[in-house]
C-alpha cells in the first residue's frame, strides 16, 4: 500500500511539470532528451540504500527526461524531471527521493564543433523515508518521515555539435547545495546535503 501511495506522490509532482513541457513544444527552439547523472553527496539527513546506516558520504545516481526551450540565440531553459530513482526507491525501499529542477543555461559559441555551456540551477528536493541513521529494511529500519527543500546550483558543460543532425551530445557538471527541513515530524529533522555530478545529456532537436 504504501509502495503505490509513493508512486502517486511521484506521478502528481510530476504531471505538471510535464504539461509545462508539452505546452511549449510548438516553440522553434525546442530539445529534448535524456539525461544520466553519476556522483556523489554529503547527506545529514536521509538514508542511502548505497551505503551502511550512519553513513553521511555516499553514491547518487539518477536517470532522467529533459526538455529544453530556447529563450533567444544564446540562452535556454532546461527544465529536468528525474525518472529512475523516483521509481526505484518507491518500489523497492518504500521511499519517494523527488528532485526536479531547471536550469537558465547560457551558451557561448567556440567555433563548429563545440560550445561552452553555464548557468544557474533551481529546483526541490521531496523525501519521504527513514533518517541516515536507519538500516534500510528489518528491525533496525527507523520510521518515516516528509522533508523537501529548496536545490541550488550550477551547470558547467561543453556541447559537442552536430549541425544539421537531429542528435547531439553534451557532457556536464552539476554541483548543487539543499537544505532539507522536516513536515510533521515529531524528531524534527533538519540538515544539509552538498553534492555534484557529472551529467552525459543525450539531445535531441525534432
Amino acid at each position: 500500500m504504501m509502495k503505490k501511495s509513493l508512486l502517486w506522490i511521484f506521478i502528481a509532482a510530476f504531471l505538471p511539470i510535464a504539461a509545462s513541457a508539452q505546452d511549449n513544444l510548438s516553440g522553434d527552439a525546442v530539445i529534448f532528451g535524456i539525461k544520466v547523472r553519476a556522483g556523489g553527496r554529503y547527506d545529514n539527513v536521509r538514508m542511502c540504500v548505497a551505503t551502511p546506516a550512519g553513513e553521511k558520504i555516499g553514491p547518487a545516481m539518477d536517470v532522467s527526461f529533459f526538455t529544453e526551450l530556447g529563450l533567444s540565440g544564446n540562452k535556454f531553459l532546461s527544465i529536468n524531471v528525474p525518472v529512475m530513482r523516483p521509481i526505484l526507491f518507491a518500489a523497492q525501499f518504500d521511499m519517494l527521493q523527488f528532485e526536479p529542477d531547471v536550469t537558465l543555461k547560457f551558451v557561448a559559441k567556440q567555433g563548429d564543433r563545440i560550445d561552452l555551456v553555464a548557468g544557474p540551477s533551481l529546483g526541490v528536493s521531496l523525501h519521504y523515508g527513514p533518517d541516515y541513521l536507519s538500516e534500510s529494511d528489518g528491525d533496525l529500519r527507523g520510521p518515516s518521515f516528509f522533508a523537501l527543500g529548496p536545490m541550488v546550483g550550477a551547470y558547467f558543460g561543453i556541447d559537442f555539435k552536430r549541425p544539421n543532425e537531429t542528435f547531439n551530445f553534451q557532457l556536464g557538471f552539476s554541483p548543487y547545495v539543499t537544505p532539507l527541513f522536516s513536515i510533521n515530524d515529531p524528531d524534527s529533522h533538519k540538515g544539509l546535503v552538498v553534492g555534484g555530478s557529472l551529467d552525459a545529456l543525450f539531445r535531441f532537436n525534432p
